[in-house]
């Protein structure tokens, strides 16, 4: 049976439990907003335990904690222009990835809007990560508030009535009013502790995960991007099909090219090949085209991952490389390919290399996948321990790949989380986090109101136009 029939399940007898727990409990709740609080003392002797244990760690960690609140919300900032100009500049962008921009991430999202460049979430990450990034963050808060000498009053979770009872929360309760007395330094060490808690949380399941995917997968294949191609001039074009043509324009060729099959393409004395699918992406082209060297590769329909040469082991591209070198130009080999975990042999008589005649050409390519900016940057580092274009297989079947998901959705939320609550907005930390930097600048509370006021205004209002020029990209 699939998981996810078993997740649902899960799912269903999870929100029943909480629907029984609450009604029995329901003397305890309290409505504040658009929450019903359960408050308990859960966990405040820890929170008190920690807070006046380390007092010196904790005073150098409120530092950290600052100096990371400001790196958070300087970066969510950038991020969040960044999607604005998505948003405006490339409509059909937004049109593919369909959801919308402000979407909490619930269980089963990626399935539903078929994200398939995300693995799946299920129920039982949801309610696990909950757990692990709540209880953390909100901790990490108690455990700062402890330190400066803010009483904890309760602890506990809330959830949504609007939503099914399992959509939890949780949360700790400070003395507010002693909370307002303490200094500007304690309140934002206080208020920026749950974003640092997040982040401290995101780097542990980050060595989590890159142990846990040495040991859980193993190197199998090369996984290839592409053919060989090459950039050519429409207008050198001298032959489709074996029909000579002179000036050729784009809207010729797409006419000339087969609707199904490989067609047949000339340039002087070069030969290539390409499909209709294949040159329909380009249609913005004016002067040139990318056609694929009439290779065996392409000619063969070769996909999937390569696994095997002639029955020798291929895990690395130098090993491709390697084992390619023995061969001759016009030497059979048989070239095998892993693909949704079934093999598939291909027998490929090598062609002549363009630039050197006496070396064998198989005819397939790899992209450069270096990517640029801060972003670019963040996501390789997150994915420094898998070697670009190795097919990895796991070892203990769907187990390996259940727990990986698992440590890598509880990275990408930690950091999420982080980044979100750092917004200057007031329903975040980062809104009174904000709040108080400007105040501790102008020394005018006046001044800070206002300017807190008008961020929290400004920035709902660019959520309002995200939604707007996403609803208006699919007109």
């Amino acid at each position: 049976m699939n998981f996810i029939i078993y997740d649902i399940v899960l799912l269903v007898l999870f929100a029943i439990f909480i629907s029984l727990f609450l009604y029995t409990k329901k003397k305890n709740l309290k409505k504040e907003g658009l929450l019903f609080l359960y408050k308990t003392s859960w966990g405040i002797k820890l929170i008190n335990y920690v807070g006046n244990k380390y007092k010196k760690s904790l005073k150098i960690l409120s530092y950290i904690s600052i100096g990371l609140g400001y790196c958070l919300m300087v970066s969510m900032l950038y991020l969040f222009g960044k999607i604005i100009w998505l948003y405006v500049a490339y409509p059909a962008i937004v049109r593919e990835i369909k959801i919308p921009p402000i979407m909490p991430l619930v269980p089963y999202l990626p399935q539903i809007f078929k994200l398939d460049f995300l693995p799946p979430f299920y129920f039982t990450y949801w309610i696990i990560i909950l757990a692990v990034i709540a209880i953390t963050h909100e901790f990490a808060h108690g455990i700062f508030a402890a330190y400066n000498k803010i009483k904890v009053k309760t602890t506990g979770f809330g959830f949504f009535p609007f939503f099914l009872p399992v959509f939890l929360a949780a949360f700790v309760e400070l003395d507010e009013e002693k909370m307002k007395k303490k200094n500007k330094f304690s309140q934002m060490a206080i208020l920026s502790a749950g974003t640092f808690a997040n982040i401290l949380t995101a780097i542990f399941f980050f060595l989590v995960l890159w142990i846990f995917f040495s040991l859980a997968f193993t190197p199998s294949g090369i996984v290839f991007d592409t053919y060989s191609y090459s950039a050519v001039g429409i207008s050198t074009i001298s032959a489709v099909n074996t029909i000579s043509f002179n000036n050729l324009s784009y809207e010729k060729l797409l006419d000339l090219v087969n609707e199904t099959g490989m067609t047949d393409i000339q340039v002087a004395e070069d030969n290539y090949v390409i499909t209709k699918d294949l040159l329909k992406v380009q249609k913005n082209t004016e002067d040139y085209v990318i056609l694929y060297y009439d290779a065996p590769a392409i000619n063969a329909g070769l996909t999937g991952a390569i696994s095997e040469i002639d029955g020798v082991k291929i895990d690395s591209i130098k090993k491709l490389t390697d084992e390619l070198a023995k061969k001759s130009p016009m030497q059979e080999v048989v070239v095998t390919t892993i693909s949704e975990d079934k093999s598939k042999n291909y027998k490929i008589i090598l062609g002549e290399h363009p630039e050197n005649k006496n070396s064998p050409l198989l005819g397939i390519g790899f992209v450069n996948k270096k990517r640029e900016g801060l972003m670019g940057k963040v996501y390789q580092a997150l994915s420094s321990f898998k070697k670009p274009h190795v097919y990895y297989q796991p070892k203990f079947d769907g187990v390996s790949w259940f727990v990986y998901n698992l440590l890598w959705w509880i990275v990408l939320i930690s950091v999420s989380v982080a980044l979100v609550n750092m917004l200057p907005v007031g329903i975040f930390d980062g809104g009174r986090f904000f709040y108080l930097t400007v105040l501790a600048i102008t020394k005018s509370e006046k001044k800070a109101k206002n300017f807190f006021a008008f961020s929290t205004y400004f920035i709902l209002f660019l959520v309002l136009l995200l939604l707007v020029f996403w609803a208006v990209s699919f007109l």
